[in-house]
Formats: C-alpha cells, sequence, structure tokens
C-alpha cells in the first residue's frame, strides 16, 4: 500500500483520538452498522481530499466497511492531524497522503497519488480533485460517476463549471444539505473559529470589537458566538438581505471600510477573494488580528499587507505580526489559511457527524444512481437530509410529533379555510 505520511510512529495516539471522535458521531456510526452489512459500496474506488482530522477519519473507516476502496489527500496544507494519518495508514489499512505543513508542491503530488486510484466517486472540500481532474487529468472522467462536495467555496467553484457547461460528471453539493450547513456552518464554524483564534492569541474577547466579513451560515455562527462571549460585534456584507438580517439580529452593520478603525479582531468567512485589502490594514489599529475561516488562504490580501510592511516576525504559534511604515502592528493569524483547523481541531465531532453523515449517504446514492444523473451540481435528494435529522434526534433521545392523517388531509387541501 502507498502512501505519505509524516511518522507511523503516531498512530498510537492517533487511533485514540479517532476513537475519541467516534464516541460522538452516533449518526455515523449507525450509517456504518448498516454499510457492513449490507456493503452498498462494495468495488467503489473512492478519492478524498478533506482534512485529515478525527472526524475525517471515521468517514473513511464507514466508506470502507461499506465496501469502498479509499484513498485520502489532504484539502489544505496545514490541516492535517499527523497523528491521525498515521493511525489510518497503520491500524486501519487507508492510505493517506498528507503531511502537516507539507509546501504547495507536495500538496499537489498527493491530490496527484489519491487520484491514481482512478477513482469511481471523488469526495472534496474546496473541489481541488474535481478540478484538477477538469483540467490535467481528463483521463479519468470516463470512469467516474459523481462526486461530492463539502464546502461552500467547492459548491461556487462547481456551479462556475456548471454554468460554463464544462462540468463533466454530476455532483452532489453536500454543502447545501440543510443538515449540513445548519449546523456544521452556524454551529461548528462559529465554536470552532473562537477556538482557534484564542488557542493562537489568548486574548480577551469581551469588550473587544469583532469584525465579521460576510454573514452566510459561517459568519452568522461566528458572529453569535463573539457576542455571546461579550464582544461588540460589527458585520461586514456585500448582500442586502444578510444585512439586513443582520441588523435585525442585533449586530452592527458597515461598510468594511469604516469598520477597519473600530475593529480588534477581524475574521473572514466570505468565500471569496481580497476581502481584506491593503487600504485597509493601513487605518487598522495598532496590533489589531486579522484571520480567515473561508477555505482558501485567499480572503485576506497577504501580498499587500507583505508589501505595505518593513518587516515581520512570528510572535506566537500561527501568530505573525508584521509592521507597517507607520509603526502600527498587524497580526496575521495562521497564515491567512483557516485558522479553527491550523491552531484547534476543526469543527466538534458531534457536528461533524451530521455532515459526513450526508457524504456517505451521498456515495451511496451516487452509486445507486449511477448513469441515471446528468452532468449537473444537484443537492441531496430531501428523504436523505430528513433521515440524517430523524437519526439524529434518536442519537440524542429526542422524539417529536407526527401529523395525524386529519392534519395531512387540510395540509394537502384546498378547500378548506377558514
Amino acid at each position: 500500500m502507498k502512501y505519505d505520511v509524516k511518522d507511523l510512529g503516531l498512530s498510537e495516539r492517533g487511533k485514540l483520538r479517532i476513537e475519541w471522535a467516534e464516541d460522538n458521531m452516533p449518526v455515523l456510526r449507525f450509517i456504518r452498522e448498516r454499510f457492513k452489512e449490507e456493503k452498498p459500496l462494495k468495488g467503489v474506488q473512492i478519492s478524498c481530499c478533506l482534512h485529515v482530522t478525527t472526524e475525517t477519519a471515521n468517514l473513511m473507516i464507514t466508506l470502507k466497511s461499506g465496501g469502498a476502496e479509499v484513498a485520502l489527500t489532504a484539502s489544505n496544507p496545514l490541516s492535517t492531524q499527523d497523528d491521525v494519518a498515521a493511525s489510518l495508514v497503520d491500524d486501519y489499512e487507508i492510505p493517506v497522503f498528507a503531511i502537516n505543513g507539507e509546501d504547495r508542491e507536495t500538496y499537489y503530488q498527493h491530490i496527484d497519488a489519491a487520484l491514481e486510484l482512478h477513482p469511481q466517486i471523488t469526495m472534496d472540500d474546496g473541489a481541488d480533485l474535481v478540478s484538477i481532474i477538469h483540467s490535467q487529468r481528463e483521463n479519468l472522467v470516463s470512469g467516474i460517476i459523481g462526486g461530492t462536495e463539502e464546502t461552500t467555496t467547492g459548491v461556487i467553484r462547481l456551479r462556475s463549471l456548471e454554468k460554463a457547461s464544462l462540468l463533466k460528471f454530476p455532483l452532489i453539493a453536500v454543502n447545501d444539505s440543510k443538515t449540513k450547513h445548519f449546523f456544521d456552518n452556524r454551529y461548528g464554524t462559529g465554536q470552532s473559529t473562537l477556538d482557534g483564534i484564542l488557542r493562537a492569541t489568548n486574548q480577551l474577547l469581551a469588550g473587544s470589537t469583532f469584525v465579521v466579513c460576510g454573514y452566510g451560515w459561517c459568519g452568522r455562527g461566528l458572529a453569535t458566538k463573539a457576542k455571546g462571549m461579550g464582544a461588540k460585534v460589527i458585520v461586514t456584507e456585500v448582500d442586502p438581505l444578510k444585512a439586513i438580517e443582520a441588523t435585525m439580529d442585533g449586530f452592527w452593520v458597515m461598510p468594511l471600510e469604516e469598520a477597519v478603525a473600530m475593529g480588534d479582531i477581524f475574521v473572514t468567512l466570505t468565500g471569496d477573494i481580497n476581502v481584506i485589502r491593503r487600504e485597509h490594514f493601513l487605518k487598522m489599529k495598532d496590533g489589531a488580528i486579522v484571520a480567515n475561516s473561508g477555505h482558501f488562504n485567499v480572503e485576506i490580501d497577504l501580498k499587500g499587507l507583505e508589501e505595505i510592511s518593513e518587516g515581520k516576525k512570528v510572535v506566537r504559534d500561527y501568530v505573525e505580526e508584521f509592521r507597517l511604515e507607520s509603526g502600527r502592528r498587524i497580526n496575521l493569524l495562521g497564515q491567512g489559511r483557516l485558522i479553527n483547523l491550523v491552531a484547534a481541531e476543526g469543527h466538534p465531532a458531534s457536528v461533524m457527524d451530521m455532515s459526513f453523515a450526508n457524504q456517505a449517504l451521498a456515495a451511496e446514492y451516487l452509486k445507486r444512481e449511477a448513469g441515471n444523473l446528468e452532468p449537473k451540481v444537484y443537492k441531496i435528494p430531501a428523504q436523505i437530509d430528513s433521515h440524517i435529522a430523524e437519526l439524529k434526534l434518536s442519537s440524542m433521545g429526542i422524539r417529536i410529533d407526527k401529523l395525524t392523517p386529519e392534519q395531512v388531509e387540510y395540509l394537502s387541501s384546498w378547500q378548506l379555510g377558514t
């Protein structure tokens, strides 16, 4: 078995952490037990480009339990948990190509290595596998029945391919399922982003001015959590509907150009490029903290920050201090990459439970529907989404009401009124 990880000697610790995460992933465990019996993915080859974490490890084990042959590579050079990568190779015989801190060249070599599996299904977090297949490995397309995408940024890239009529196989936008973005993006990103910022800086949030750039589901979650810890929260937006919602939710809303002079901590969560730029850095307070929790390291204008700086130094783990010509300092966290995975451990397992249940069931759906789907971006079927919610409630010991036959009839009738 080919693989490339930092050190197999880390596997014992990694296995313990994978098992700890499994205890908090009951929905995925339910699915794994069924997969073991039914083998719905028997003979299917799945190449995965995801954050190599304890939660992802449990997804890989579930897919393998369902009969799939899987290969895993990292979707971010700084998010790999090396002990988890080692355990997947050593304890579960799953090939992994990921090393924390790998350079750009190695990152793409590892993607190529995962694609050597000649996948029938791709599983992405950011659409790098799909992008490489469409631009450099078109020879693989004929064997692919479909793929899945985990994150907002990746879905944006896929819809761009679809709009240009260039998409060559069907993709399931797992990110768009309700049991993913309502929970993973809001509660997972909200908590884990703060966790990463606090681990990196040890700053007190209470009384600080916290600027959230983007009020999608990730931004909503982060703004709410920061407010709950006593921060004064400013939201910046380009979408008028989201700006109204942020206002109604009790946050200050203003252009970033105005917020930069007020903020102590800035976080980008937009999925777009150069959200915080050189003109913004020049107006920031001395000691301002800047972080990103969008998928790629493009939301902060890193080149612009370098160009207006006289020097930089690492002042703490994951904290680089840039000194501007004015003498003011800007503290960049995690090289502008996902701070929740660079400085912390990413989302809690209990919320990733639903996200990765979506991934597992989406793979099963693609196998079942092979040949019936066009090269388009699809949402996961509503019945799968609902089933995951039911499993989660059951695992929490929560029961809910059911409609009576009379209520079902009323809701389906146009004759009954006031």
